[in-house]
């Protein structure tokens, strides 16, 4: 369907004309008919489907018709998203869709300057497009105030109850006008996330496009058996290939896509990382460069990745498989955008197989298993061996992992199922649902600093002294 078959207004169609953008996807040709009429909306839709424009397009419609000036310190238009890249790269989609027009927009998230926050939503903001945790801060210190919103957007709501912003969401909403319209976009609905929608949305139109069960059907899929040493050795020796015009490559920690980018740089491949533990300014550098083709490799965790959408991704690798299969989908889903065709190789260790397999369940579909490289253990040996640990043989390894289960350990055990942000096998220092913390330094401020222990030892001992109440002894 074209988009001057929905509705839309003159002003939008100029702005989406400048880009040559004149067929509607299915979730836009299904959505911004009925946004158009003020409904709310359930939209289930994965990243890459075009949702960001099914819910701007109407919005922008609507605002324009409304002819409402915001107020101090508050917005008309609120968009919740769960990562930084993700609300910004919807900021910059409003402001190109709004162009022509008098519409303002703004971003709040963790990173940026939180004056300059203010300063935005000083004399009003008509789009704002936020994280929970940076929102709440404002609206704590009353510098955000939520009244004359008229239309509310969570976008990724699944991925914002994995972070564990669900408490800054009910903190917010208890801020908003009931009249409202409602849209709430998720890339599953289990029964938790279609509970949380019941308290945001009312009497909606539900949209339902590409399955989370189904994988990019442009995206050959290939797995490849390895031990953990191998991977290494084998990831060098793919990415030196030269028709790769850019490719993701996914660790489950944040401490893993690091030491996979120092591997890489031993052995003169340049990568940049992206993950919690990254600053704004790095990641925002590292985003552009991957963007310009500077640098073709992206290195990333699950949480980080999330609002990554760069054209021309041929390649993603899974240097270690998810242990969520549904971040599979996800993954593979950066490659084969906009009709072009990408491939994603996954290595497998033997402690992995069982995330391999859960995934295949997912998917309803088994992936092409893809051998060693019959001068595999050759050119290996010709790879920095200070900075990769190579194994000399199959079957070595496969002895050491039956000493490792002889003892009860190693790698052969069934793996932790840690998500990003746990790092190694280091007991975390806090206990605190994983934020934005592991997308970029925002925690949800739920989390509970656990309290400091004193060993009780007696007056006069050694390292010993009296704790008196309220104070450290004398």
């Amino acid at each position: 369907m074209q988009f001057n078959q929905l509705g839309l207004s003159e002003t939008i169609l100029a702005a989406l004309a400048t880009k040559g953008y004149t067929e509607a996807t299915p979730i836009q040709a299904q959505s911004i008919p009925s946004l158009l009429e003020g409904r709310d909306l359930l939209g289930i839709a994965q990243t890459g489907t075009g949702k960001t424009a099914a819910f701007m397009l109407p919005s922008i419609d609507r605002l324009i018709a409304s002819n409402k000036r915001p107020q101090p310190r508050g917005c008309r238009m609120l968009v919740l998203a769960p990562t930084r890249e993700l609300a910004s790269q919807i900021a910059d989609q409003a402001r190109l869709y709004s162009k022509g027009t008098k519409l303002s927009v703004c971003t709040l998230f963790g990173g940026t300057s939180v004056h300059k926050n203010k300063t935005d939503l000083a004399r009003g903001v008509d789009i704002v497009v936020a994280t929970p945790g940076r929102l709440v801060d404002l609206i704590d210190q009353h510098y955000a105030i939520l009244l004359g919103i008229e239309i509310l957007v969570l976008d990724e709501a699944d991925q914002m109850m994995d972070l564990g912003f669900i408490h800054a969401l009910k903190r917010i909403v208890r801020e908003l006008p009931s009249k409202r319209q409602t849209l709430f976009f998720s890339a599953t609905m289990p029964k938790t996330i279609r509970e949380l929608a019941g308290q945001f949305i009312k009497d909606p139109v539900e949209v339902k496009v590409t399955p989370v069960a189904t994988t990019a059907e442009r995206v050959e899929q290939q797995v490849t058996h390895v031990t953990q040493g191998e991977k290494q050795a084998l990831l060098t020796m793919a990415l030196r290939d030269e028709s790769i015009d850019r490719a993701l490559v996914f660790t489950r920690t944040k401490h893993g896509a690091d030491r996979v980018v120092r591997l890489l740089a031993g052995n003169g491949i340049a990568s940049n990382a992206i993950h919690g533990n990254k600053s704004q300014p790095q990641r925002e550098r590292a985003l552009g460069e991957f963007r310009s083709g500077k640098v073709k490799i992206l290195v990333a965790t699950d949480i980080a990745a999330r609002g990554i959408d760069v054209s021309g991704v041929s390649h993603v690798f899974n240097f270690e498989l998810p242990n969520v299969p549904e971040q599979y989908v996800h993954r593979i889903g950066r490659t084969a955008r906009a009709g072009a065709t990408g491939l994603a190789i996954s290595y497998c260790a033997e402690d992995e197989r069982p995330y391999l397999r859960d995934i295949e369940r997912l998917t309803r579909q088994k992936l092409t298993v893809v051998t060693l490289p019959e001068n595999f253990l050759a050119e290996a040996a010709k790879i920095s061996s200070s900075r990769i640990n190579i194994a000399p043989s199959r079957d070595q390894q496969n002895g050491q992992r039956g000493r490792d289960m002889q003892r009860g350990g190693g790698r052969s055990g069934q793996p932790q199922r840690r998500q990003e942000g746990s790092g190694d096998a280091r007991p975390r220092r806090f206990d605190a649902p994983q934020g934005e913390a592991g997308a970029g330094g925002e925690r949800p401020r739920n989390y509970a600093r656990p309290k400091r222990k004193f060993s009780a030892k007696p007056a006069g001992a050694p390292g010993g002294g009296n704790r008196t109440q309220g104070g450290r002894g004398r």
